[in-house]
């Protein structure tokens, strides 16, 4: 496949399956474009859009980052237990821990010169098992000081929940800083030649370590919505969407390889991902056969989207 085809692929092939997927999904079910539905879709591919959008400043970088799941998980852990005693103020710590641990991951990756794909997964274990520990292995509803985080899902503008316009928020919010902030392409740089970038008197340590730290913020962030809209916490309450996230990455045309990516592709690759959950549904899709799908999905938009010409040999 030429570069020309490849670039085309990547800008209009995300949209245009997106379109196909709810005309198929429409034919199947007309209920579906009903704004009750769009409501709820719109809902559930929050949580996926802040993982991805995380995701996405790794991989720009040309890492990846498979803890991010166990991370959302832990958030809904440590928000449930500081929201009865912090209030709103438990949103704050929750985020501000989360990012600290991402940049914890980022600095073992850096100075300890050892793989993301290694570390990060080392990081879902040890979180993962952190946030067991923390809940005592059961699920912690959360009443008291709920209406810190309640507005999140109960609230709506336009028929859609406050999550949505939140999501869509950040999205915008990361898409204006990279492309008008002077050092907005810092990530790409990395991605695309990291000894170019450094040479050229960029940080790239700082921005790795940066990539990971704002993994974790959004991770952070999908674990508040999560507790939002489930009004609880669980310390594997996250963990299925990890290949989900990792999935609207790739789909919205960010290329693994690193050095191309953006919000708006990732907006359109959650929104493909859970099109496919909600389709899959629809068509009467045993839940558990959406992993077998994802897995697909992910072989094929790494397939179409890996820039070939940066690797000399494949592995």
């Amino acid at each position: 496949m030429s570069r020309t085809t490849r670039d085309r692929l990547r800008l209009a092939g995300p949209s245009v399956v997106l379109v196909a997927l709810v005309l198929l999904v429409a034919l199947a079910e007309p209920n579906f474009l009903s704004m009750n539905a769009l409501a709820v879709v719109s809902a559930q591919a929050v949580p996926i859009l802040l993982l991805g959008l995380g995701q996405m400043f790794v991989i720009l970088t040309g890492g990846i980052d498979l803890s991010v799941a166990a991370l959302a998980s832990l958030a809904t852990v440590i928000l449930a237990t500081a929201i009865g005693s912090l209030g709103p103020l438990a949103v704050v710590v929750t985020l501000v821990a989360l990012t600290l641990i991402g940049a914890l991951t980022g600095l073992l990756i850096v100075f300890g010169q050892v793989p993301s794909f290694v570390v990060s997964l080392g990081a879902l274990g040890f979180w993962g098992a952190v946030a067991l520990v923390a809940s005592g292995s059961t699920t912690i509803y959360i009443s008291e000081g709920y209406d810190a985080i309640f507005w999140l899902s109960s609230w709506t503008v336009l028929g859609l929940p406050m999550a949505v316009w939140a999501g869509v928020a950040a999205v915008a919010a990361v898409f204006c800083a990279m492309r008008f902030s002077p050092r907005g392409n810092v990530f790409h740089l990395v991605g695309l030649g990291e000894i170019a970038a450094m040479m050229s008197g960029v940080r790239t340590r700082a921005v790795r370590v940066g990539a990971f730290a704002l993994s974790g913020f959004f991770a952070g962030a999908a674990g508040i919505v999560l507790s939002a809209q489930q009004q609880s916490a669980a310390p594997q309450l996250a963990d299925s969407l990890l290949l989900p996230a990792i999935a609207a990455v790739l789909v919205g045309g960010c290329a693994i390889t690193g050095g191309i990516g953006g919000a708006w592709r990732v907006l359109v690759g959650a929104l493909v991902v859970t099109v496919l959950r909600v389709g899959g549904s629809v068509a009467g899709i045993d839940p558990s056969f959406q992993q077998i799908v994802y897995g697909v999905v992910v072989i094929v938009a790494v397939a179409v989207t890996l820039d070939r010409s940066r690797l000399s040999i494949i592995k």
